[in-house]
């Protein structure tokens, strides 16, 4: 099993809350991992390409499981900072 995510990362806590509630309010995923993702996916609207089992930590991982196709996390805290994972394919 293979997954497709965008993310965007953050490491403050509060800025991860402000920056879901703009993407569950219906902001352009892209334009915000652009803006606020200290990932360097963020040239790229967050997105991670595809990934197999394995290649993320496993909070990343598991919370990407659980999504359903075009879904949305909450924060998923890693040792890197807080993510919002939106799922974009599975395959």
């Amino acid at each position: 099993m293979e997954w497709r995510a965008s993310h965007i990362l953050v490491k403050d806590k509060e800025l991860a809350q402000e920056v879901l509630k703009r993407a569950r309010a219906g902001a352009s995923f892209s334009a915000l991992a652009k803006e606020f993702s200290t990932c360097p996916s963020k040239a790229s609207g967050g997105d991670l390409g595809w990934f197999g089992a394995g290649k993320m930590v496993k909070p990343f991982e598991d919370a990407v499981k659980n999504l359903a196709n075009g879904g949305t996390s909450g924060l998923v805290q890693t040792q890197f900072g807080y993510h919002i994972i939106r799922k974009t394919g599975e395959r």
